[in-house]
């Protein structure tokens, strides 16, 4: 059927899919498995099989093509996975290979691209401004990423890694991330490594929400580390904004749910932006969840 859209979206330990009606974006089917990635590369290929027939089964036909969002990249020159979570799947020919299982064509984007293709074409954006030409999807969890939407449209890059401001230089401090380099963005402003500089400074390990309610109560150590969160998330944000100078910049992840990060963070962010004015939007994304599954979606529409 050509007027439905179906997307996946590949997690660590879930894929879920979602088949879209076309004409109005509503949800006909949507469904979650368990990854099972420790069972290897073959075995989540057939897992993102099972979980196709299942859907097709409950909406009565198959897709005759995909939109898939991944934890990582595909490298437009080698065609294999890069980047991911996920390292059963690096270094493979990952879209080939599930082309050759579902017997369909797919295209493929990573998780972050898919949230911010799903929060511009269907969410917050159009809330917003709908007529926004660019669009920085950002992800402040476990780790920092970033997708970049121009005119609907996904900018993957001449090397796949468009909007990946989380591997920025943002400062010594943040010592070594695992992607080999120093002081990542990704190593200052995630949720583990704002509960890493916590522990450092005050001898407890704590969760980032404890640490919040420690703020409420004007815990020293925790004022720190969220002017810590503050500074840099100023900082690096900055440099997005100096250089695609997009209309909106949505927030997902769980560090995105702290509420001065649109207040404070934005004050600092107006300190290093190359304008005498701020006048970009930061806002939380609509779609929570969903969004990743939405944007692979998309990705075919």
């Amino acid at each position: 059927m050509n007027n439905t859209i179906w997307g996946i979206d590949l997690g660590g330990t879930k894929i879920e899919g979602v088949v879209l009606d076309s004409n109005d974006n509503s949800v006909i089917s949507r469904t979650r498995l368990a990854t099972e990635a420790h069972q290897g590369y073959e075995h989540v290929l057939q897992r993102i099989k099972l979980l196709i027939d299942q859907i097709a089964h409950d909406v009565g036909h198959h897709p005759i093509r995909l939109g898939i969002g991944t934890p990582g990249a595909i490298d437009p020159h080698t065609h294999l996975l890069k980047n991911c979570n996920s390292t059963a799947l690096n270094k493979k020919p990952f879209k080939k290979d599930l082309e050759q299982v579902l017997g369909i064509p797919i295209e493929m984007a990573n998780d972050a691209n898919c949230f911010a293709l799903a929060e511009a074409r269907m969410g917050i954006v159009q809330d917003i401004n709908p007529k926004a030409k660019v669009v920085f999807g950002v992800i402040m969890g476990t780790g920092v990423g970033g997708g970049v939407v121009v005119n609907g449209q996904i900018i993957n890059g001449n090397q796949g890694i468009a909007g990946e401001w989380g591997h920025n230089f943002l400062d010594d401090s943040g010592g070594q991330c695992y992607c080999g380099k120093i002081g990542c963005v990704e190593r200052i402003i995630s949720g583990p490594s704002l509960q890493r500089y916590y522990h450092e400074i005050s001898g407890e390990q704590l969760a980032l929400k404890e640490i919040m309610q420690l703020y409420q109560e004007n815990n020293d150590y925790a004022k720190k580390t969220v002017e810590r969160l503050i500074h840099f998330f100023g900082l690096g944000i900055s440099s997005i904004i100096n250089i695609l100078d997009p209309e909106i910049i949505v927030i997902g992840g769980g560090v995105g749910n702290i509420n001065l990060l649109y207040t404070k963070g934005v004050e600092e962010a107006a300190k290093y932006t190359f304008n005498t004015r701020f006048d970009t939007k930061i806002v939380k994304p609509k779609l929570g969840d969903s969004a990743g599954v939405f944007g692979a979606a998309f990705l075919v529409a």
